[in-house]
């Protein structure tokens, strides 16, 4: 039979054991006190603030330098010109050939002998009658023409200076400026008013009379017709080509 081994346990050192850990952390317990004492002796320094100038701050703006501009191309060097030759003329003076020398020829001239004349007997001839031819030159005459007689040409009809009746309109004489009459419609006192006039005018067309025929009724009417007639003018009445002066007479009907 077998006996484990017996431990040889001193109950004195657990005791010992803790009574080191009580002393340990009553040191410590006691060191932060005295600690936390002393933090609480110390006086508390009153912090004052400190007041600076807010710093100003300037924005400047960073230029960049202006770009260079491209180098300009160089221009091509122009070509030379070539110096023209000179060419030398050599002056060659030459011997003129001397002159050639005059032969003087001789010629030789052969003289005949004198024949001898023999005479013959000279027969005179008869003198040829004188015929004598008289030409008789006659002038020629150059035919003159002959006048053509003259036509007289028709002469314009002269204008007649009395004034031709006519009408108004249609195949008669034309209004180049008709009368323009201006009135109120109270001054018909609510009635149709006819007024007629006798007109006359040169052969240029210009009214030269106006003569009332019919009147209204109302001379202020009347009036207002007759100088609204004068201001009118008439296109020239012509027959043949030829102006004439004219007479036509005119009605105006007047409504309210």
């Amino acid at each position: 039979m077998s006996h484990s081994p017996a431990l040889n346990l001193d109950p004195h050192s657990s005791d010992r054991m803790k009574k080191k850990i009580l002393a340990a952390v009553t040191a410590v317990v006691i060191g932060h006190v005295g600690v936390l004492w002393a933090l609480g002796q110390m006086k508390i320094q009153d912090l004052k603030p400190v007041h600076k100038d807010p710093l100003q701050v300037h924005f400047v703006k960073i230029q960049q330098p202006p770009k260079p501009l491209p180098p300009k191309p160089k221009e091509k060097p122009k070509p030379k010109e070539k110096p023209k030759e000179v060419k030398e003329v050599k002056v060659v003076e030459k011997q003129l050939p001397p002159p050639p020398k005059k032969v003087e020829k001789i010629q030789q001239v052969k003289t005949q002998a004198p024949k001898q004349a023999v005479e013959q007997p000279v027969v005179k001839a008869p003198p040829a009658p004188v015929v004598t031819t008289t030409t008789s030159v006659v002038p020629k005459s150059t035919p003159q023409p002959v006048p053509q007689p003259v036509t007289p040409q028709p002469s314009a009809p002269a204008a007649d200076p009395s004034p031709k009746t006519v009408s108004i309109g249609g195949s008669g004489v034309q209004w180049s400026r008709s009368p323009r009459i201006s009135y109120d419609g109270s001054e018909l006192q609510g009635a149709t008013r006819t007024v007629v006039v006798l007109i006359e005018a040169d052969e240029k067309g210009k009214v030269t009379k106006v003569t009332l025929v019919k009147g209204s009724g109302i001379a202020a009417l009347d009036e207002k017709v007759l100088r609204a007639v004068r201001s009118a003018k008439f296109k020239p009445y012509k027959e043949n080509g030829v102006a004439y002066p004219i007479r036509a007479k005119q009605p105006f009907d007047l409504t309210p």
